[in-house]
């Protein structure tokens, strides 16, 4: 990528409606909406509603299915001027298998994300928050986009913000997720929330809860970064994109020294969609303010 900045899944539109606002060319990655086999309409709104440390979202996974995506949207990911990662979803092993190997075989499409973070439907709890799931869901989607020796394309696997009073840590589903094929990890998705009208007493979303983005969840996130850099990554070769709540340029300045090779921006895209440009031209000060070349030399450069 020409900048480690990447723009999140479901921030950007389905592929590239914000060149309109941005020069795509200045931003390392766009990630696409998170596709899912069927067309889906999404959840009822409110969808997006603002809290005082950030924002929540419901959005359901609306898309309009992978037959729409390759039809409508691929031919346009060759023309796209920064790399594209196409996002999978689903609500079972099938589901990723399918979106998984359809987005690989678009031309313009540079790797896949696996969003684990949808119930899994088929046995109850989360892919991202269980290890044998995970390992399942990527296992399958390696498979189906092909192995990279085979010329087959990179792997992302972006996991839940999996913290304390959990049997799994953070570091075992990193692990897991490497273990089954995957050569990057994106940490993190949202955190669940929720927020009340205290007038009417009633959920301010229209799907009671939702997940928290922005400013409140960079601390947990950074984190996160660190342990599964330290534990695992690092000594693994594991690249890592953080992403939970860049807002500011030394926000994304400390995913990188706790271990993030890129960041991903999200809910600061809804705030001033300007911002991620700033955010490339304030981390290219950064990095000749630390007497370094890249920004490369600047990753896991935490100091004990």
């Amino acid at each position: 990528m020409t900048s480690p900045v990447i723009l999140a899944a479901g921030t950007a539109g389905v592929l590239d409606e914000t060149s309109g606002v941005m020069d795509l060319s200045r931003i390392g990655a766009v990630v696409t909406k998170s596709i899912t086999p069927e067309p889906r309409e999404g959840n009822s709104p409110l969808r997006v509603a603002p809290v005082r440390a950030g924002m929540l979202n419901a959005i359901g996974l609306a898309n309009p299915g992978i037959e729409a995506f390759v039809q409508a949207f691929a031919p346009k990911a060759a023309s796209v001027p920064c790399r594209v990662i196409g996002s999978a979803a689903g609500f079972c092993v099938s589901d990723y298998e399918q979106v998984a190997g359809r987005l690989a075989a678009c031309d313009g499409i540079d790797a896949i994300e696996l969003n684990v973070s949808c119930p899994n439907v088929c046995g109850g709890p989360e892919f991202g928050v269980d290890c044998g799931a995970l390992t399942e869901v990527v296992a399958a989607a390696r498979q189906a986009i092909g192995r990279r020796e085979d010329g087959g394309k990179p792997l992302l696997a972006k996991l839940p913000p999996v913290s304390i009073g959990t049997p799994t840590t953070i570091v075992d589903l990193a692990r897991a997720a490497v273990d089954a094929g995957a050569d990057v990890l994106t940490l993190c998705n949202t955190t669940p929330g929720m927020a009340i009208d205290v007038q009417t007493r009633s959920p301010v979303l229209g799907n009671g809860t939702g997940g928290l983005s922005g400013p409140a969840v960079h601390p947990i996130v950074l984190r996160l970064i660190h342990l599964v850099y330290t534990q695992f990554a690092r000594e693994a070769g594991v690249p890592i994109i953080g992403l939970g709540g860049v807002m500011r340029w030394d926000d994304a300045a400390a995913f990188v020294v706790a271990g993030a090779s890129a960041v991903g921006v999200g809910t600061a895209m809804f705030a001033d969609t300007r911002r991620p440009g700033r955010l490339v031209r304030e981390l290219d000060r950064w990095v000749v303010s630390q007497g370094v070349a890249s920004v490369d030399e600047l990753t896991g450069s935490l100091q004990s």
